[in-house]
């Protein structure tokens, strides 16, 4: 039998007995998707921390209510200078402030970001009463100033622009975890790997038939996710780089595989395997960013976040899905999720094990 045979014929079995799995069927499509559906449809506002905010030149209404509000303004709201406008309004598309302001005469403008719209409503509502508190004090005149706020996006921005990546990551990383760890100790107790290790099939080519099926598998799941995310009561938009959400992807699950490989090589039983894979992705998926942005986290907790390779996934996805940035934007984070395969592999392969003793 030939290596082509060989892979296409493992690669066949592998997915044909993930299809019959009926709770990994569920677990692995549609759970996620389910959580997809109801964060874009349950979405409002909450509570949120000090916004960061750029000031574009000279903003003479902002200085008086700096200097007017004491300490109680800045409890709410931390004001900089920005060098140029391009470079501050790139800040807020990227998510790295919450708001730039300008004033042009009368006319205050605040421009913000969809992608948050926790942020971006704190945002305009403190620059409203900015202007309401200026208008008060203005004599003679109840409307001296007015507000003008602007997306540094398109329109067509909305909640389901951030939920669908972070929901689409979360869903990649549980798959490709699970499905390694579990797998492997499987064919390990059940003696399978004994036996292909024995058969005509070159082992390289049983776990390239393993990488082939997950990508499928993901690859599927964000079709899966944008036809949903566009329906008419969602919206979601795609412009731009979208597309380097594919190799983006693809490296992701590569590096997640490798975290699978490596607990399903070191586990003994399945219940060990699944005790740690749950310890892993579910703290890695909310300190990755896939349920809530991380910029509403304490300081620590964002910090903890830069160790867990999901959070460049999101990050990633966001970026070009989301904000319209271009393919330059993801490939610090396609670097580091290959790095994060290859060590991961390399770990695994130093621990792994064919036989349960």
């Amino acid at each position: 039998m030939s290596t082509y045979q060989s892979f296409k014929s493992l690669s066949r079995a592998m997915y044909l007995g993930f299809q019959r799995d009926r709770t990994a069927l569920f677990f692995t499509v549609l759970f996620p998707l389910m959580f997809l559906v109801i964060f874009g449809g349950v979405f409002s506002d909450q509570m949120t921390s000090k916004v960061d905010v750029l000031k574009v030149g000279q903003v003479p209404v902002l200085d008086q209510a700096v200097a007017q509000g004491g300490g109680e303004l800045g409890k709410v709201m931390k004001v900089a200078e920005a060098s140029d406008r391009a470079g501050a309004l790139r800040q807020v598309e990227k998510g790295d402030v919450d708001g730039a302001v300008e004033q042009r005469g009368d006319r205050l403008i605040v421009h913000y970001s969809a992608a948050d719209q926790v942020k971006a409503g704190t945002v305009r509502g403190l620059m409203d009463s900015v202007v309401q508190s200026a208008n008060q004090a203005a004599t003679g005149s109840p409307s001296a100033y007015s507000l003008s706020a602007q997306r540094v996006e398109d329109d067509s921005l909305k909640a389901i622009q951030f939920f669908t990546p972070g929901l689409l990551g979360w869903a990649l990383a549980s798959a490709a975890v699970f499905g390694a760890s579990q797998t492997l100790v499987t064919w390990r107790t059940k003696g399978i790997l004994r036996r292909l290790r024995l058969s005509p099939a070159p082992i390289p080519t049983v776990f390239a038939a393993r990488i082939a099926v997950s990508v499928a598998v993901a690859l599927v799941q964000f079709a899966l996710f944008v036809l949903v995310a566009q329906l008419p009561m969602f919206g979601l938009q795609l412009e731009g780089a979208w597309w380097m959400a594919v190799p983006l992807l693809i490296a992701g699950v590569l590096a997640f595989l490798s975290i699978g490989m490596l607990i399903g090589a070191w586990a003994k039983s399945q219940e060990t395997a699944n005790a740690v894979t749950q310890l892993i992705v579910l703290p890695m998926a909310f300190l990755g960013g896939s349920f809530f942005p991380l910029e509403e986290t304490p300081g620590w907790m964002q910090t903890v976040s830069y160790i867990f390779p999901l959070r460049y996934l999101n990050e990633g996805m966001l970026n070009v899905m989301s904000r319209g940035l271009g393919p330059a934007s993801v490939l610090t984070e396609i670097g580091i999720l290959v790095g994060v395969a290859v060590i991961g592999s390399l770990l695994a392969l130093r621990m792994f094990r064919w036989d349960a003793a």
